[in-house]
């Protein structure tokens, strides 16, 4: 998988539906210590999939790319120790 890095979402704010410019992706709920099990989840043939954890709704916009989110602020970013 070498230069195909899965990112990963999450949705601090509680939107109830996020875009994104992906079909293949991890979502880790709220940043943490508030995450979720990060989930990985693949649109597949689909437009749209719901994580069974948090319940957010991602939609693909192809529009958008790879680290773009709509709302904006909701690419995961794994904080430096």
């Amino acid at each position: 998988m070498a230069g195909h890095p899965i990112h990963h979402f999450q949705n601090d704010a509680g939107h109830p539906t996020i875009k994104v410019g992906v079909t293949k992706f991890m979502c880790v709920g709220a940043n943490p210590p508030f995450d979720h099990p990060h989930e990985y989840l693949d649109m597949g043939d689909s437009s749209e999939i719901v994580c069974p954890y948090c319940s957010t709704l991602y939609k693909y916009d192809e529009t958008l790319n790879a680290e773009q989110t709509e709302p904006e602020g909701c690419l995961y970013v794994a904080a430096a120790v």
